[in-house]
């Protein structure tokens, strides 16, 4: 059965950024939704946050390797991205196929159970992030569908609040894990396959079946008893300029975005930060995540989503010198995983609105998949690269060497999107 409320009814009121008094609206799909992100990255957060030291550690292997593991961590899901998409847009079906691809990745957390080592971790990320692929355009058509456009920022940063949640207490219950239990990784792997499951079934049972449908055409031949017929979905509908420009330069921001793990480890070899400590980097990038989400998706709303999204890749880059830094100070490491959360809460949900906002109604899933489409494959791209380059130049040089190219590209992705920079108007 299905909680009782229509795609637009029952929106939870919070107050408007404009004056202060309740009015926009945040539905409570969007809640439901957040809540089952929030189970599933509880199950995915406790075995991402371990990985690092688990590959580069206790199975020994090169930085090279865990590039590529981070890579396929980060790309894989682009495989099956835009066919998440067109699948939720050609059947009106964003809900079922989103719990096709949360039910894919809960099974890949059954292979943690029956085995370990470089191979079974590598089959076990990969279906799990093509689960990924699967699920987010859908549910992120949901999450439009469910929302008023003039709130759209401020519902995906309700739900990546909710979502974030989840990806701090993940990290948090590993290192409960291993502290007290420091071979524990098989009770990782069990928690992590019950919270998949419970996420699962929240979004069988509580979440309704939404679509943001393109308006009726009805010819003029036709009598008032006619079908009703709506335009079917094609792919010049995402032929908008202001889309193209998006995925271009998303691209080049997911090039230059090295996987999180990657700046763990080099802040762990510069501090007096233990093995069994690492996960609780994780937490701190989580937290500045869930307390940024919020306000940044409002101020997406009423300054500009683009402006959003390209000042946030200026805390990725202030993150990446945090990092390269000689201090091993605790200032310096809790600075950077402020400015990581930082630029997560301004660019994840703020890009999803932005795809929606520039693509046509029907069309909405497959124009989310193909802004996730282009980052994932450019951050698969990235973190075998970085891994190579750590490899031959060592980690503060090749973290460097990215900074220094994401100065360059955030100017100049602000000059190739400054026709669309405008401020939005506020009623």
């Amino acid at each position: 059965m299905y909680i009782s409320f229509s795609d637009r009814a029952r929106l939870t009121d919070v107050p408007s950024p404009t004056t202060g008094k309740t009015g926009a609206k945040v539905s409570a799909t969007v809640i439901a939704l957040g809540v089952v992100s929030m189970l599933t990255d509880i199950s995915s957060e406790s075995v991402s946050a371990i990985l690092p030291l688990y590959l580069t550690s206790v199975l020994g292997l090169s930085t090279i390797a865990f590039g590529f593991i981070d890579g396929l961590y980060q790309g894989v899901s682009a495989v099956v991205r835009i066919a998440g998409g067109y699948a939720a847009d050609r059947t009106e079906q964003p809900k079922w196929i989103a719990f096709f691809g949360y039910g894919v990745s809960a099974l890949a957390r059954v292979g943690l159970l029956v085995g370990t080592g470089f191979g079974v971790i590598a089959a076990v990320v990969t279906v799990d992030r093509l689960g990924k692929g699967v699920r987010t355009a859908p549910r992120d058509a949901l999450i439009t569908a469910s929302s008023l456009p003039e709130n759209l920022g401020r519902s995906f940063g309700v739900h990546r609040m909710l979502d974030t949640i989840g990806a701090a207490i993940g990290p948090l219950l590993a290192f409960l894990v291993l502290f007290f239990i420091p071979s524990g990784y098989s009770v990782i792997f069990v928690i992590s396959l019950a919270f998949a499951l419970l996420g699962l079934v929240i979004l069988g049972l509580l979440v309704p079946n939404v679509s943001r449908r393109a308006p009726a055409v009805v010819t003029a031949e036709a009598g008032p008893a006619a079908s009703v017929a709506r335009p079917r979905f094609r792919w010049r509908h995402l032929n908008d300029p202001r889309l193209r420009r998006l995925l271009v330069v998303a691209g080049i921001f997911g090039l230059l975005t090295v996987g999180d793990g990657f700046i763990y480890l080099v802040l762990q070899a510069r501090s007096s930060f233990a093995a069994a400590w690492f996960p609780l980097l994780y937490v701190g990038t989580n937290l500045a995540f869930l307390v940024c989400a919020v306000p940044l998706g409002r101020l997406a709303d009423r300054f500009g989503r683009l402006r959003v999204f390209i000042i946030g890749h200026g805390a990725l880059l202030a993150a990446y010198v945090c990092a390269a830094l000689p201090t091993t100070g605790a200032l310096a490491t809790v600075g950077c995983l402020v400015l990581l959360g930082l630029f997560y809460a301004a660019s994840d949900g703020v890009l999803a609105a932005l795809a929606a906002q520039y693509t046509p109604a029907g069309s909405t899933a497959s124009g989310i998949a193909a802004a996730q489409t282009v980052v994932a494959i450019a951050r698969l791209v990235a973190s075998t690269g970085f891994g190579f380059l750590w490899f031959a130049l060592g980690r503060e040089t090749a973290v460097l060497i990215v900074a220094a190219l994401l100065a360059v590209a955030i100017p100049a992705a602000a000059l190739l999107l400054r026709p669309y920079l405008a401020r939005p108007r506020v009623s």
